[in-house]
């Protein structure tokens, strides 16, 4: 006798379109299961491979435990054929044109048979912790030059703006055959005293005739400065633009002279119409010249290896200190005493680094 049959059945349903091809479907999850050695990275690192470049600037970048070791190998491995570039910086408030400038200037290196790299550091929001990352949108001609890399990093809670590891990433660049390397800051808060200790020219930009050129009679970033290049001198503001550069220049010899030796210049631009560009390169020639004529450059950066040592030291001090387990629970309380007013902010911080350091 046949049983009965239930009422609960599944019929066939319609059968779904294999959104991706089977020889695709394993590709994928074979670039997945692999993992790149770091020998693999320093290979094409070396043979100027641009997406293995990328992937370990991205290593470089990584707070990840196992990333940062892998990270470190290739840099050590990278180091003896680095520091063969020419280091420049750029900085200048927002809206001056700075990466207008820089696709200008990068457009013009290549077209001299160089290799540019780019690291532009995009400001990170201090709420979300996002960024924009507009840079390679904004230099839409130099960012299709097989010739340019341009690297756009969020500056995080690091100094000033400036992205911890783009020191690192240097390196990687200088060691992947590019013979020119730019940073661009995001000239606000102290990133450019950051940048000034990373390389071996400092370009200021500045605008005419909006209010900035009462700038120059103050110290500081015009101290730093190797040469102000007043931008947007076009369009009916050459007028101002020529005021601006004989202020200026009457500010930087109010100055003592510099260590390099180098008497800092003062020239115009139209980075948008690409004026001036050619002449703003050479004076960066004639700047390198002198100071290695002189040992000041070798000298500019053995100085900074210090600097950058000693800053290394502090931020991994820093570092061990938050990610200590026993620190974070007992930060906890010493946030609720300041709140109850049983302790203060000296105190806590006292017995939490000898807590910390075990001398308590």
């Amino acid at each position: 006798m046949d049983k009965k049959k239930s009422a609960l059945t599944e019929k066939d349903g319609v059968s779904q379109p294999e959104t991706t091809s089977k020889s695709s479907a394993e590709k994928i999850k074979f670039s997945r299961r692999k993992k790149t050695t770091t020998q693999e990275y320093i290979t094409q690192i070396l043979a100027g491979n641009i997406p293995f470049l990328s992937k370990a600037i991205t290593l470089v970048e990584s707070t990840n435990t196992k990333h940062q070791k892998q990270a470190t190998e290739i840099i050590e491995a990278c180091l003896p054929h680095a520091n063969k570039s020419i280091r420049i910086g750029i900085t200048g408030v927002p809206g001056v044109g700075k990466s207008t400038f820089i696709e200008a200037l990068g457009k013009h290196l290549t077209s001299l048979g160089k290799k540019v790299a780019v690291l532009a550091v995009d400001p990170s929001s201090s709420v979300n912790k996002g960024s924009i990352l507009g840079d390679k949108t904004r230099m839409e001609e130099l960012v299709t030059d097989k010739n340019a890399f341009i690297r756009p990093s969020p500056s995080g809670t690091s100094l000033g703006g400036v992205a911890q590891k783009t020191r690192e990433s240097i390196i990687l660049c200088e060691a992947a055959g590019f013979d020119t390397i730019i940073i661009e800051t995001v000239g606000v808060g102290q990133s450019e005293t950051a940048v000034h200790s990373m390389t071996d020219f400092f370009l200021l930009l500045k605008l005419a005739g909006a209010g900035d050129e009462l700038q120059g009679i103050k110290r500081g970033i015009i101290e730093m400065a190797d040469a102000i290049v007043i931008n947007k001198a076009d369009s009916g503001n050459e007028k101002n633009a020529k005021i601006a550069k004989v202020e200026f220049n009457r500010a930087l010899h109010l100055y003592p002279p510099k260590d390099s030796g180098w008497q800092p210049k003062v020239l115009l631009a139209s980075a948008l119409h690409q004026k001036g560009v050619d002449d703003i390169f050479l004076m960066i020639q004639n700047y390198i010249n002198t100071v290695k004529n002189n040992g000041y450059f070798q000298q500019k950066r053995n100085e900074q290896n210090n600097y950058w040592l000693l800053e290394t030291i502090n931020q991994q001090l820093k570092s061990n200190f938050y990610n200590n387990p026993k620190i974070k629970e007992l930060l906890k309380n010493e946030v609720l005493n300041l709140k109850k007013g049983k302790t203060t902010p000296f105190t806590a911080a006292q017995r939490l680094l000898n807590i910390n350091y075990g001398t308590e």
